[in-house]
């Protein structure tokens, strides 16, 4: 591959969502692959107002605020959840002969590769973002996978 192309590779993969890239041509392999920005989402205290004329007013309030955050803090108490950065083919393993990477029971640490999701015949490793152990593994091995979706439970 001529320097010029390898360069446009490069920027192409660094404006891109994807977090690594693999090619291999003629013998030669190029891996790329770069850290996960971390962004922090900051939320104010939910504030409640409610109307002094309209009888149940404050009661109903406070009941569909409980019931939003009912089945949140169910799931959060369970684990955290290693989702999908992207569209593609999961695979649990890096080949059909090979162990899978992870499975349940097992403990993984941070920056550890827990799997690959195929998109447009490019391979990402997908990377636990914190220390734990592996409670559940919620996709199929060869299933599709959309963008956001769960694919381990890491308590």
């Amino acid at each position: 591959m001529e320097l010029e192309n390898l360069v446009k590779l490069i920027q192409t993969v660094s404006d891109s969502d994807l977090t690594g890239f693999q090619y291999e041509e003629n013998g030669v392999k190029l891996k790329i692959q770069k850290e996960k920005e971390q962004m922090v989402v900051s939320t104010g205290a939910a504030q409640l107002t409610t109307v002094q004329n309209v009888p149940g007013a404050q009661s109903n309030a406070v009941s569909a605020l409980k019931s939003e955050d009912g089945p949140k803090k169910g799931k959060e108490a369970e684990g955290q959840l290693i989702k999908s950065p992207l569209v593609g083919t999961f695979y649990a393993a890096p080949s059909e002969e090979a162990a899978p990477f992870v499975a349940v029971g097992d403990h993984v640490a941070k920056g550890q590769t827990v799997a690959i999701v195929e998109a447009m015949k490019l391979m990402n490793d997908i990377e636990c973002d914190f220390d734990g152990v592996v409670s559940e593994v919620l996709v199929k091995n060869g299933e599709t996978v959309e963008y956001g979706q769960p694919l381990f439970r890491i308590a």
